[in-house]
């Protein structure tokens, strides 16, 4: 039985270790935990202990708002002075127009005592008012920063970066950091001027008594020692479930339609179930933690001021009355006020628990930085002829695997290449190179004779137009997506590009024409129609280069017809790259690239391709096939 207890320790030892991992160590084990690079990354740094470095970062946020930070700072200090003063002013009107029986001077005092009111009311309205306006000028300036700083990362962040997980750093992540400028550092600042300002009054009153009061301020002390390291953990596991929830929501909404496809329905709601269960565990953890933490802290203050009375009331009860009730009274009421803050202190603790998780969170993406950027003096050429070459080039998205192995070719100005194969031989690789997607392994590509490493990548795709098999549309009109390819494009270049690709008539028959809205991603076209916009996109910026990715995959044949023949004069003096599968859409290529393994074997025209009876012959067969 001791063996096997012993075995039974370690085994619940190990699981805990991978549970902590996983942050899940205490709630079970997740199904199908998927924890991409990226997301190991951030599970390191929200165990890193919190410190003034990030409270510094936070702060530097509330710099452009200085003017606004430095008076509500102020009022706060205002504010943590009135509220003794109130304590202290009562106490003066009991001790003199009361005891000493005038009513002038307890009339002037309840005046004194009501002005001074009205004003700790005013400064109250101001102290809430501008906490709320920074707190959100705070929140704005860091979502934007955040958006901003998305746009420079590369697709090689996005690949390995689930999409919940940078929804929560817009959403609960900066709400949580919203409530801790605009509350847990003001009420911070409060409670703490008014416990200064409340035992500075009580030491001047009384030493003795305060003395006691410092004695049991350690307790207080050791119990915010204790629950401090146990909140600032739970409170972690909280935003870090909370993120795994938002990714796993966003994910099925995007496969929704496969979900539903493959009858998955009930296996995809029970997953979810089994994540929302554990962060639902987490915030009950939270809370049962705070739950002790809080009340121990109200009982305690409560403690103390059970010892006071006892004390204080054996000094006025004494035959020598080294203490008058009066000075008593006055003390009692001061140190209510000294204590009153310490669970408002606990509660703001917890809730900058949550600030700095989702602080710590930001800051890990921000700090993020791109896989590669553009030199310092990046190029911008003048004119672009289209000339392209391929030397060598050998890339990988995981680097110990490459997908492209010393790929070899060159593209003259005015020439279509056509890059076919089976999936996952690096037809998009090869366009996600060409576009500065992504940076080659070894080898180079050059662009009229310039490394493409040496060229500004906005300018770059500034040339080109690239239409991908992902037909994806933004919320606005079809004339406003056209126009994202040229956002000057007038009325008549959008028609005229339309009129070219001869489609002109097909949205012009639409409910509202060219201002039909096209929907949440393009919901209220249909998936032709999509296509066509986004081939309008790219050509409307009458672009040097052209990428087209399966990028009549969308259409129906009709269509395609159409299409085929606008495209022959449209690609007319510009190069372009064509990636089909269908290989009817690629006989007029005069370059036909035969990608297999990463590696090109074989290249010619369509016609010489086919008479030599190789892969593409047989790809070509296939095609055949598939068709008949």
């Amino acid at each position: 039985m001791r063996m096997i207890g012993a075995v039974w320790k370690r085994v619940r030892q190990a699981v805990l270790s991978l549970g902590r991992w996983t942050h899940a160590g205490r709630a079970g084990a997740l199904p199908h935990p998927q924890t991409h690079a990226a997301d190991e990354a951030e599970l390191e740094e929200s165990e890193r202990p919190l410190d003034w470095g990030l409270i510094g970062w936070l702060y530097g946020y509330t710099r452009p708002h200085a003017r606004m930070r430095n008076a509500l700072a102020a009022i706060v200090i205002i504010r943590s002075v009135q509220l003794p003063l109130l304590a202290w002013t009562i106490t003066a009107i009991i001790n003199g127009p009361i005891t000493g029986g005038s009513t002038q001077g307890l009339v002037w005092g309840v005046a004194g005592f009501l002005a001074l009111a009205a004003l700790t009311q005013l400064t109250f309205y101001f102290r809430q008012r501008w906490a709320l306006d920074l707190g959100e000028a705070v929140v704005r300036d860091m979502r934007g920063e955040l958006f901003a700083h998305l746009q420079t990362m590369q697709m090689d962040f996005f690949n390995r970066t689930r999409l919940g997980r940078i929804i929560s750093r817009f959403s609960s992540d900066a709400e949580a950091v919203r409530a801790g400028v605009q509350d847990v550092f003001f009420r911070t600042l409060v409670g703490s001027g008014q416990m200064t300002v409340a035992g500075g009054l009580m030491l001047w009153a009384d030493g003795l008594l305060f003395a006691l009061v410092a004695s049991l301020m350690g307790v207080l002390w050791g119990l915010n020692r204790h629950f401090r390291r146990r909140l600032s953990q739970v409170h972690r596991d909280v935003q870090e479930s909370f993120s795994r929830v938002t990714s796993n929501v966003a994910e099925a909404i995007q496969g929704v339609q496969v979900t539903q496809s493959l009858v998955q329905e009930t296996a995809k709601t029970r997953d979810f179930r089994d994540l929302a269960s554990y962060h639902a565990e987490n915030n009950l953890r939270a809370a049962r933690t705070a739950g002790v933490f809080l009340p121990m802290l109200e009982l305690n203050s409560q403690a103390f001021l059970a010892i006071l009375l006892v004390v204080g009331g054996y000094r006025v009860l004494s035959p020598s009355q080294a203490m008058p009730l009066a000075d008593l009274i006055q003390f009692i009421f001061l140190a209510n006020l000294f204590f009153q803050p310490v669970q408002v202190l606990g509660e703001q603790y917890n809730q900058a628990l949550v600030a700095m998780a989702g602080a710590e969170r930001i800051r890990h993406l921000l700090s993020q930085t791109p896989e590669w950027t553009d030199p310092p003096h990046a190029v911008r050429p003048a004119q672009v002829f289209g000339h392209v070459r391929f030397e060598n080039v050998t890339f990988g998205y995981d680097p110990d695997s490459p997908v492209l192995q010393a790929v070899t070719f060159a593209a003259s100005p005015g020439q279509t290449v056509a890059l076919v194969g089976h999936t996952g031989s690096g037809k998009t690789s090869v366009i996600n190179l060409l576009a500065k997607y992504y940076m080659p392994t070894s080898g180079r590509i050059l662009l009229d004779g310039r490394d493409m490493r040496e060229l500004d990548a906005h300018w770059l795709r500034r040339q080109m137009g690239v239409v991908l098999q992902q037909n994806l549309l933004f919320t606005g009109s079809v004339r406003e997506n056209i126009r994202l390819g040229r956002p000057d494009a007038t009325d008549d270049d959008v028609r005229r590009t339309l009129a070219d690709l001869g489609c002109l008539d097909m949205f012009e028959s639409l409910a509202d024409g060219l201002d039909t809205e096209v929907g949440e991603s393009g919901a209220n076209l249909s998936l032709g129609q999509r296509q066509l916009v986004c081939f309008a996109r790219a050509m409307v910026a009458n672009p040097q280069l052209v990428i087209l990715d399966e990028a009549t995959s969308s259409v129906d044949p009709a269509t395609e017809r159409r299409i085929q023949v606008a495209l022959e004069r449209l690609l007319h003096g510009r190069t372009a790259f064509v990636i089909a599968h269908r290989l009817s859409t690629v006989e007029n290529a005069d370059l036909v690239l035969v990608l297999d393994g990463g590696r090109i074997v074989e290249r010619g025209s369509h016609h010489e391709l086919l008479a030599r009876g190789g892969p593409y012959a047989q790809l070509e067969r296939q095609s055949r096939g598939l068709a008949a």
